[in-house]
């Protein structure tokens, strides 16, 4: 009946136009439809999203928690609230300080915390991402939900006129925002927008991001300045995991205190000179500063406590009493027990202090596992130790281990660095750890003997040498965006198989007697340079953000004859250049380009360049897809002893799957892979895939290429869920 409606009042205002003229709505010189009003809204969206340049606020948060199901594998889930046994209803409150600036620079400074868990730092779905929800970008969360009101937003949904509000001054009007397809990248709702400013009063968009499906409702300011900032949100989530069901109710009120325009017109807005953004970036609060007292709250609270969450208190407060007046000290068993129960199935954090901690994945993690088509199945768990000292200097340690299933290969590794000048990004880097195996240049020169007719890897006999490496490095940034690395480094290379080491017939084709052993010393220097990049300090800390440039890089290396038993001379250089685009919304489109070559070379070396090398620990699907192969061959890494390559990614929420969105919502990205390598026998190889990505997992699909003749297919899968 009310579409009806709509499409009547259509007729009707196009009926009584008379000579440009509408005497139905004379303030209009056209009829008034839904798209009509999100179009004089996309119009300005750019100069509302950018039109505030600065503000400060209190900012009220109160939330109240619904334990529907819970089993153990909520354990799991990263960031979680603690929940006690028995106990389905909880409160949470913060006051905050509010700091704004443009371009979307949110700084929360929590100032009060109060509420009836015993962890009081876990979250639902990062819920502050909802609360700094600017409703006029492009996308309304960080590159997860594309806004009703980016330029192409009619691709993704419909604007249906619902409710015109002549009473109101001005007029208003009510506009349903509905999907055209069903995704978790768009939002369901209505947006109610004033006449003549085009600016929203108040909207409700509802939606899924990962396990959390959420509805969101913000009222905007009513005049003034603040007609451009939202006054009161509230905010329903209810979040499922595996027979998990916890709901949660957010109400957040601003208190404005300072609300800077950037202009009176866009062309009056002030462009960014200094690469240097630590104005609108202040981000050293740490926990010392919040208060949690009750009484302290009960000052600051923006509304009274209804009757409900006043029993909240009161029982979390008995139960603390109960607590204190009947401690049973558990036994030494079982609370050992209880550690490694938690251990095996959830991130564990030892606190030693307020500045230093060790962070333990789950042992028993299924999301560590991963398959390619080169790699087959692998698994991986890592661990991170951090300790802070004064004018934020740090130490950083994160072993990791991983075991290779196809290559029956166990992998370890273990990165530290000391940031010792924050200010300048100084630090010493130590790397250790086992890398992939290689055979050496003798059995290059071998290889180069075999016609391409005949060379097939599975049917030769290589001689493989196991790697230990170590690592030692210096960075310094010498100026903004320029950072030069300087270091050592050292391999002790082992055969794998030494029964074969005296075997005449392999004598037979090498140049000299094969040992078990060969070891490499090379210094090592490395120039990386972002132009204008940009960043900000916290406190003596930099912080590199972006850069509209692309990163380059030179890495050199000279092996050293003599020095620690080292036993080669090589030469090894390689360039790399890099850069990530965003546009229109959710999209992205990267590329990667680089060559290198191994010169002056003596005796036997191995071939072992830096940026072309397969990863055997990566850390999550963009760790190493896009930039590198996935189908090539480990052993072609070490072919040859020099390369030209290049990859592009294109990635989009809609690409083949558009119109069968209804069916398969899990789909929140679909990619598109090309990568081209120039080396010997593989001139050119050429490897083109497609992937999706969900909140769960990522799978690709890829195929190869070799010298224009179908090489392989093959598939890359790895799990992403609470990465």
């Amino acid at each position: 009946m009310r579409i009806l409606l709509n499409v009547f009042l259509y007729l009707l205002c196009c009926v009584c136009s008379v000579k440009g003229q509408n005497t139905l709505f004379p303030e209009l010189m056209e009829p008034i439809t839904g798209d009509s009003i999100i179009h004089h809204v996309v119009e300005s969206s750019d100069w509302y999203a950018r039109v505030v340049g600065d503000y400060r606020a209190n900012l009220y948060v109160r939330g109240h928690f619904k334990v529907h199901k819970r089993n153990i594998l909520l354990r799991v889930v990263p960031s979680m609230f603690r929940f006690e046994k028995g106990v389905n209803d909880y409160i949470v409150e913060s006051q905050n300080e509010v700091h704004y600036s443009a371009p979307d620079i949110y700084d929360v400074k929590m100032q009060a915390l109060t509420g009836t868990f015993h962890r009081n730092d876990g979250e639902i779905g990062n819920v502050m991402d909802y609360f700094n929800m600017n409703i006029y970008s492009t996308d309304l969360l960080p590159d997860k939900l594309i806004s009703p009101f980016t330029k192409n937003g009619h691709r993704y949904y419909y604007y249906i006129l619902d409710s015109i509000f002549t009473e109101r001054t001005p007029t208003e009007y009510k506009v349903l925002i509905v999907p055209r397809y069903k995704s978790n990248q768009l939002v369901n709702g209505y947006v109610t927008v004033r006449d003549k400013s085009w600016t929203v009063a108040d909207c409700c968009m509802a939606g899924k991001v990962e396990q959390v499906g959420f509805e969101v409702r913000i009222k905007m300011g009513a005049d003034g300045k603040e007609m451009y900032l939202p006054k009161r949100l509230s905010i329903k989530m209810l979040f499922k995991f595996v027979g998990n069901k916890i709901g949660a109710d957010y109400t957040a009120v601003y208190d404005y205190k300072d609300i800077k325009l950037a202009g009176s017109v866009p062309e009056t807005l002030p462009q960014k000179r200094s690469y240097n953004l630590s104005d609108y970036y202040r981000l050293t609060v740490t926990n010392d500063t919040i208060n949690t007292d009750l009484a302290h709250m009960d000052s600051l609270r923006a509304y009274p406590l209804s009757s409900f969450e006043e029993e909240l208190y009161g029982s979390f407060a008995e139960r603390e009493t109960f607590k204190k007046q009947n401690v049973v000290p558990k036994s030494r068993q079982r609370v050992f027990w209880g550690e490694v129960g938690d251990m095996l199935i959830s991130n564990y954090t030892f606190r030693f202090n307020n500045l230093s901690s060790l962070k333990c994945y789950p042992l028993l993690n299924p999301l560590q596992l991963r398959y390619s088509h080169s790699n087959g199945f692998s698994y991986i768990q890592r661990f991170k130790f951090n300790q802070y000292f004064e004018r934020d200097r740090s130490l950083y340690i994160s072993p990791r281990i991983g075991y290779n299933f196809k290559y029956k290969e166990f992998y370890w590794r273990c990165d530290a660095n000391y940031t010792y000048y924050s200010e300048k990004l100084g630090r010493i880097t130590l790397n250790v750890g086992n890398g992939n195996r290689i055979y050496s240049s003798e059995v290059l020169d071998r290889l180069e003997q075999y016609p391409d007719s005949i060379l097939d890897f599975d049917k030769l006999k290589l001689d493989y040498f196991k790697d230990l490496y170590v690592r030692l490095g210096n960075d310094f940034e010498i100026t903004n965006g320029l950072l030069l690395t300087v270091g050592l480094s050292y391999h002790k290379r082992t055969l794998v198989d030494k029964t074969n080491i005296y075997d005449p017939e392999l004598q037979n084709y090498l140049s000299g007697e094969l040992r078990d052993t060969y070891s490499s010393f090379a210094p090592r220097i490395r120039l990386e340079w972002t132009p204008r990049q940009y960043y900000y300090m916290d406190g003596h800390r930099k912080i590199n953000l972006y850069s509209n440039y692309p990163t380059v890089s030179v890495d050199w290396e000279r092996g050293i004859k003599g020095v620690f038993g080292s036993t080669g001379k090589y030469e090894r250089i390689e360039l790399d250049m890099q850069q990530k685009f965003k546009f229109g919304g959710i999209r992205y489109i990267s590329y990667r380009v680089g060559c290198g070559a191994f010169t002056e070379q003596e005796d036997m070396y191995f071939v072992d360049f830096f940026n072309l090398r397969r990863n055997n620990l990566p850390d999550d699907w963009n760790d190493d897809i896009g930039g590198t192969f996935q189908l090539l061959d480990s052993r072609w890494y070490n072919w040859s002893n020099k390369y030209i390559r290049g990859h592009v990614t294109y990635e989009t929420p809609f690409l083949l799957f558009r119109q069968l969105r209804k069916y398969v919502n899990l789909i929140e990205s679909e990619r598109l892979y090309g990568g081209i390598l120039f080396m010997p026998r593989l001139i050119p190889y050429v490897e083109l895939g497609y992937g999706i990505g969900t909140h769960i997992f990522d799978c690709g699909a890829f195929v190869s290429f070799i010298r224009g003749q179908f090489d392989s297919f093959g598939c890359k899968f790895t799990f992403e869920l609470f990465r």
